[in-house]
């Protein structure tokens, strides 16, 4: 993923395709993000509220130009899909889980474009995050979506039965498969958090740090709207706690999830993901503190061993 080209297994997330001319508007009411404003062959990153702000889900949304298609991690892929459908009235929408009939492989590192020519794929790739194009690879028609997480790249969307091929010919291209360890150890060096690891339905998006990525400020109404507007303006986006970066010195041992961060003897909040990073020689983490112990630079204790608030990404 740093040096070549990495393919990685995208099994952990649900696919579901909304249909119908009323898709963007009825989708716009719902997510936190601007949908309406969406062109064919864009995206954006959005989450899914309740009534009193916290998550839902959070998702990649892509504007195909005949249908809307949602990333969805797949432990709640089910219940989106019955929410979103529940709220249908009289508009012109459908939803439909594709997950079982198209396959997702993500293809990321600095050659993945390299790959991807070398592969014989036929079409333009696209060039900005959550982009995508129509192309041909392997013989199959696939979606092709630029991404920059866990590090820039491609997902790569083909009907179920073509994705075995399309790996294939990824593979003799070049790439090579990407351990999860490997996946999850950079994706919490950029400080990206997981849906139901980092974020759970008591998470208000704000805390998570996913204001400038997932919330639109200029868009209409949508569900949970009143308590983010609220910690923004009022609280001037003040919330009891926030995700930080956490780095320790070398010889520290990797802390586990749930383990408590602590400031002399007041304990402030708990690990949520962590590993050991090969780039930065030493153990991370992500955790949420209380909001008076944000700052980078800060030192705190963590199951006995000293760790620093650090800026996000960490590496």
């Amino acid at each position: 993923m740093r040096e070549r080209a990495a393919i990685v297994d995208r099994a952990g997330y649900g696919r579901l395709l909304l249909k119908g001319v009323d898709r963007r508007s009825y989708l716009q009411g719902l997510l936190t993000n601007d949908i309406e404003a969406l062109a064919p062959g864009t995206g954006c990153y959005a989450a899914m509220l309740n009534a009193q702000g916290r998550m839902l889900t959070d998702m990649r949304v892509l504007e195909l130009g005949d249908a809307v298609l949602l990333d969805v991690p797949a432990q709640v892929t089910r219940a989106i899909r019955d929410h979103l459908d529940n709220f249908v009235f009289s508009e012109d929408v459908t939803v439909e889980d594709v997950t079982a009939s198209r396959v997702e492989i993500g293809l990321y590192g600095p050659r993945a474009l390299e790959v991807l020519q070398a592969a014989g794929t036929e079409g333009a790739a696209p060039s900005s995050p959550f982009s995508v194009t129509k192309v041909r690879i392997a013989g199959a028609e696939a979606l092709l979506v630029a991404t920059d997480e866990p590090v820039a790249g491609f997902d790569v969307v083909s009907a179920a039965e073509d994705g075995s091929r399309i790996r294939q010919a990824l593979m003799a291209a070049g790439a090579e498969t990407a351990s999860e360890e490997a996946v999850e150890t950079r994706r919490i060096e950029r400080g990206r958090p997981r849906f139901g690891v980092d974020m759970t339905e008591d998470t208000i998006p704000l805390e998570a740090g996913l204001e400038e990525r997932a919330i639109s400020r200029t868009k209409g109404c949508y569900v949970g709207q009143e308590v983010i507007v609220r910690v923004q303006d009022r609280g001037h986006g003040r919330v009891a706690r926030k995700l930080v970066g956490l780095t320790f010195d070398a010889s520290a041992a990797v802390p586990g999830a749930g383990a408590g961060i602590h400031s002399a003897e007041r304990e402030i909040g708990r690990v949520t993901s962590s590993a050991w990073s090969p780039a930065l020689a030493r153990p991370i983490a992500l955790g949420y503190v209380h909001r008076d112990f944000t700052e980078p630079g800060t030192h705190v204790n963590v199951a006995g061993a000293d760790a620093v608030v650090t800026a996000l990404p960490m590496a």
